[in-house]
């Protein structure tokens, strides 16, 4: 499973061993416990990979697995189906969870990693 956290100044991915349905199974019971709020709805997101890459997930976009979308010449963002969930309808901030073939999670886990390093050099 892939989890990908959307905090005020930040995105972070995440690969899980956990499924989907017993993540989000616990997440509700957490919120239920503690009396707070849960919006959960299906969604998409994307991020952003290296645009070298993009060999490596066509193959994945052209299965309906992904979808891909070029941003420039350094950059592919990369849409991913899931469910979204958050304190408030309307947050920006929140957590997407979507479940793809382990190889997958990971190969986008590292693609994810690779372009952050990129931001961070560029800044």
């Amino acid at each position: 499973m892939l989890k990908l956290t959307y905090s005020n100044n930040k995105i972070s991915l995440d690969c899980l061993k956990q499924s989907l349905e017993d993540w989000i199974n616990t997440r509700v019971l957490i919120s239920i416990r503690s009396t707070l709020s849960i919006y959960i709805e299906s969604s998409t997101a994307s991020i952003l990979v290296p645009a070298s890459s993009s060999c490596e997930l066509e193959l994945m976009s052209s299965e309906n697995i992904i979808e891909l979308c070029r941003c420039d010449a350094e950059s592919v963002e990369v849409v991913l189906k899931g469910i979204w969930l958050t304190s408030q309808a309307e947050s920006e901030t929140g957590v997407f969870v979507t479940e793809l073939e382990e190889y997958t999670e990971c190969l986008l886990q590292n693609l994810f990693e690779r372009e952050l390093c990129t931001q961070d050099y560029l800044i």
